[in-house]
């Protein structure tokens, strides 16, 4: 079957009170990137011909964040839910940014709160759903502990009968392990009617997009699950808890890919590094090591321990022990600390040992 057009919608709105923070959800950071662009790098690695951000809480802050570091590969556009009544409204406010008169398409829709997903997982729920031409597939996952998660529940033909979620589950439905990510891929053509059926007879009192599976299956189309292999991928963050945890993940992927491409770290779980950081082959991180923003370091150089570089650039071959540095530069070969300060501003000339307790001033050069 020939795959139809491919749009996504981001729902990006919520409050996020769990949180206890005046930061818009969608921006709180993981590995120095706003968590909703983790979800919009994800959906920028499929053939995602625009993508439509919902915003709500703090929209101007998260619009201007879109703006200015989202992906430049990935057209988006960005409508406001101006008030929260559930995921399914988010989804209608989404609708009014497409042109019904060209609604023969597949529409991606997932959490601006998944920053775990990958692009692997998105594009094989969408080849499911292109494949089987089913009017809805879900993404789904089996947690030991599906707690406070939508359960999947399945017809005897084990399509997707209906999802309920924790707070409106029977006991017996409170017994399924097999739980809903909140990502889904439909049919546009379907949903917007599918939306306009829902109503907010729930424990929450909103409209929720998880009650359209059961409005198409009641309606005789077919509902696929798409299984995840990694559970970890339906991690949402709705508390600094599940940011602390999600982040540990997030953490120990980046240092993974480092490993693989040829950086030494004698202790992983004490090497920070955000997703905007770069390295070259064979450099050795320390413990203790915290690289971020749009640091960069050599081929050869050793950074640690017990180093903290924001947006830093190190040379080839340079080492650098113990210091704290911000927006400097380092030249090759160049050796820093014990206990340096770098400031904003200054540089570090290549091959020189700046010998224990240096202090730079900002603009300051070494030679």
């Amino acid at each position: 079957m020939t795959a139809r057009p491919l749009s996504a919608v981001v729902m990006a709105a919520g409050e996020g009170t769990r949180m206890k923070s005046s930061r818009p959800k969608p921006l709180h950071v993981l590995c120095g990137r706003p968590m909703v662009l983790h979800v919009l790098d994800a959906v920028a690695g499929l053939k995602v011909g625009r993508a439509v951000v919902v915003v709500g809480h703090g929209a101007e802050r998260v619009t201007k964040k879109l703006q200015d570091e989202a992906s430049p590969s990935l057209t988006i556009e960005v409508v406001e839910q101006r008030v929260q009544r559930g995921t399914g409204d988010a989804v209608s406010v989404a609708l009014t940014a497409f042109d019904d008169d060209l609604d023969d398409d597949d529409l991606l829709v997932l959490p601006g709160d998944a920053p775990l997903v990958r692009s692997s997982t998105l594009a094989a729920l969408v080849d499911t759903h292109h494949e089987s031409d089913a009017a809805c597939t879900v993404l789904t996952a089996r947690l030991d502990d599906p707690t406070g998660y939508g359960r999947v529940i399945r017809d005897k033909n084990g399509y997707v009968d209906r999802i309920v979620e924790h707070r409106d589950a029977t006991v017996d439905e409170l017994e399924v392990d097999e739980i809903n990510t909140s990502i889904y891929c439909f049919r546009r053509s379907l949903l917007a009617p599918a939306l306009r059926r829902l109503s907010p007879e729930n424990a929450q009192g909103e409209y929720y997009l998880s009650d359209v599976p059961a409005v198409l299956h009641d309606a005789g189309y077919t509902i696929l699950a798409c299984e995840s292999d990694d559970p970890m991928e339906s991690a949402g963050v709705n508390d600094r808890v599940q940011l602390a945890a999600v982040e540990a993940e997030l953490r120990r992927r980046i240092n993974d890919r480092w490993l693989r491409d040829g950086v030494t770290m004698l202790d992983p779980a004490a090497t920070y590094i955000d997703s905007t950081v770069v390295l070259g082959k064979d450099v050795t991180l320390f413990p203790g090591t915290l690289l971020q923003g749009a640091t960069r370091v050599g081929s050869g150089a050793e950074i640690g321990p017990d180093t903290r570089l924001v947006d830093c650039a190190v040379g080839a071959g340079a080492v650098v022990e113990k210091t704290v540095g911000h927006d400097a530069e380092i030249g090759d070969g160049a050796v820093v600390g014990p206990f340096a300060s770098l400031a904003p501003g200054s540089s570090v000339d290549p091959g020189v040992r700046t010998g224990p307790f240096y202090t730079s001033t900002p603009g300051e050069d070494t030679e």
